[in-house]
């Protein structure tokens, strides 16, 4: 039996996982979804000092009140930032990070430093004043246009506090560079060129195992029998 910590990305929460949790616990194994400070059902507490480093503590915190052990730890999107942190300070609880279609951060790097020039800009003017949480996006933006998951998806997103993509992962350790890792690219991007096709590329480079999925980026919303295949692949790797 395996364990998996789901993360999620922007302007989601532990919610998002829902159609793909039931499938990875029929198959015997053990799942936490926790939602980041600040958003899902815990945006009632968004506040500026919301940050990476809060979001890390969040997914170390449930590592240990849980006593979670050999833990297969997949990050969504932004999460590929705070999955890296959490390693870097609790490697001894994983057995493998999984970053889905997320930002793969080196030591040292915020998200913002992984984005264009243009884009750290905007970001940079829009915090100096005052604009501190990033507005929710279109489910089309995401990948989701079924109507139905949009209509389930838009109502329960919520805003981003900017200020998570300022921070700086933590400084790896020789523990935490030893984990496996592996990629999942949803290769139906809505943004082009594709920011994420650097990240797959990186990782094949790297030797990491890549898995590619035809679909948008919520790829947990749109194939999630697929994404729990390769995840229970994943898991089987060992």
């Amino acid at each position: 039996m395996a364990t998996f910590v789901l993360v999620h990305g922007s302007w989601h929460g532990g919610w998002c996982w829902r159609l793909v949790t039931p499938l990875l616990r029929a198959a015997g194994h053990e799942v936490f979804t926790p939602t980041l400070s600040g958003l899902g059902e815990r945006s009632h507490l968004i506040l500026p000092r919301v940050d990476l480093a809060l979001h890390i503590k969040d997914i170390v915190q449930v590592l240990y009140f849980e006593d979670l052990r050999r833990v297969i730890l997949v990050g969504h999107s932004y999460a590929g930032m705070v999955i890296t942190g959490v390693a870097a300070l609790a490697a001894e609880r994983l057995r493998q990070l999984v970053y889905l279609d997320a930002h793969v951060p080196e030591d040292g790097q915020s998200q913002m430093d992984l984005w264009t020039a243009a884009r750290r800009e905007e970001a940079r003017a829009d915090l100096a004043a005052g604009r501190l949480y990033l507005p929710v996006p279109s489910a089309a933006l995401l990948g989701v246009t079924d109507p139905g998951f949009a209509s389930w998806l838009e109502p329960r997103m919520t805003p981003h506090p900017r200020t998570t993509y300022v921070d700086s992962v933590p400084q790896q350790t020789a523990a935490s560079r030893a984990l496996p890792r592996a990629y999942i690219h949803c290769t139906n991007a809505s943004i082009i060129p594709d920011p994420r096709q650097v990240y797959a590329t990186n990782a094949r480079a790297a030797g990491w195992p890549v898995f590619t999925m035809a679909t948008g980026h919520d790829a947990m919303v749109t194939q999630p029998t697929e994404l729990a295949r390769i995840l229970l692949e994943i898991a089987g790797e060992d």
